[in-house]
């Protein structure tokens, strides 16, 4: 039976943990960005609605006698 020794010297560990502490903020800016696109999108989409809710409003209100 063999026996393999491992060694990880601090410069190592300090890199592996930098790289899996950038990662997890990648992650999450990409998240937070991907969702702030969707939301945008939709509100977006709600505020043209409204605005024609809002003409077609005053184009009624204008028609009355």
């Amino acid at each position: 039976m063999q026996t393999i020794l491992l060694y990880i010297d601090p410069g190592s560990g300090s890199y592996i943990l930098q790289m899996i502490i950038a990662a997890v903020l990648g992650i999450s800016f990409f998240f937070k960005n991907f969702w702030l696109a969707i939301k945008t999108f939709y509100l977006v989409k709600d505020r043209v609605r409204m605005k024609k809710k809002i003409r077609q409003n005053n184009a009624a209100i204008k028609t009355i006698p």
